[in-house]
């Protein structure tokens, strides 16, 4: 069962409300969010270097993920979030697979990336494994620096 990322341009892909669904269950709020502000226009993910990917399993969609410039600090920086992978896909290899498009896409731009991973106590252990170092800063939970 191999992985599919999907860099998406101009439409949410299917099963985006099933994720919605989901992640509400879970008490998380950034895929209803990203897809509020998809059918709003204020987020398509279409500007400023900005990407969004789609983890597909089987052609299921599993998971998504974004990056978008990070306007929180003094330095260039992109900022993945919209950050979410369905319950029974955890732990298999997606979230890792969704994490390295977001990341190489940001890399591509500039050195360093952030995010915010209150969601869920298991988000910031997935970050700090994916080489992001927790920091304290407002909406800031982990950053990661390429060097």
């Amino acid at each position: 069962m191999a992985v599919q990322i999907e860099h998406l341009h101009d439409a949410l892909p299917a099963g985006i409300d099933a994720l919605a669904t989901a992640s509400r269950a879970e008490g998380i709020r950034n895929v209803s969010t990203l897809v509020d502000q998809w059918q709003s226009g204020a987020q398509r993910f279409d500007q400023n270097n900005a990407a969004l990917f789609a983890a597909l399993r089987d052609g299921e969609l599993a998971g998504i993920g974004g990056i978008t410039r990070e306007d929180g600090l003094d330095e260039p920086a992109m900022r993945v979030r919209r950050f979410y992978v369905l319950p029974q896909f955890r732990r298999t290899g997606i979230a890792t697979a969704l994490a390295k498009a977001c990341m190489a896409h940001g890399l591509g731009i500039c050195p360093t990336l952030t995010c915010n991973a209150q969601a869920s106590d298991a988000a910031g252990v997935f970050w700090e494994a994916m080489g992001f170092e927790a920091v304290k800063l407002p909406t800031i939970t982990h950053m990661y620096r390429h060097h």
